[in-house]
């Protein structure tokens, strides 16, 4: 086991008349074209729920409601350095959502999200999704 501190990222979880957005990466990044849900990185001193704000702010031009946490995980994709991927659904924001770096963005059923080609360390989250199905099938604003 390395002593070395994992990388935090930050996902954001954003509900929109039963529906979540997704994301695909573009062809020129690191695991293109995958789709994955909003957020990134912590910077210093950020808590997950600053980053995603922030990445919110970065990646769709929106001003997010501070989001709450669902559930967290570490994952090491191969020959790469841990992640701790920490899942934040975001309970509203100001704003239209634009889409400022992805490929493509789109809003997808819970049901429907299996059909997606999902970044390997998001795979978990959606089978915690599917788990808490009861939640998930409940109507968003």
């Amino acid at each position: 086991m390395s002593n070395i501190a994992p990388t935090v990222v930050a996902a954001g979880i954003l509900w929109r008349e039963g529906r979540i957005l997704i994301c695909r990466r573009r062809a020129s990044q690191d695991h293109a074209l995958k789709w994955e849900f909003p957020g990134g990185k912590l910077e210093s001193g950020e808590s997950p729920a600053q980053a995603l704000v922030r990445e919110l702010r970065e990646e769709l031009g929106i001003e997010a409601s501070p989001p709450v946490e669902l559930t967290r995980y570490t994952f090491a994709y191969p020959g790469r350095r841990e992640i701790l991927l920490v899942f934040l659904e975001v309970p509203g924001w100001r704003g239209e959502i634009a889409n400022h770096i992805f490929e493509r963005i789109e809003w997808a059923a819970p049901g429907e999200l299996t059909g997606y080609d999902f970044l390997e360390g998001d795979v978990a989250f959606l089978q915690w999704l599917h788990s808490h199905s009861q939640r998930a099938s409940e109507p968003r604003p």
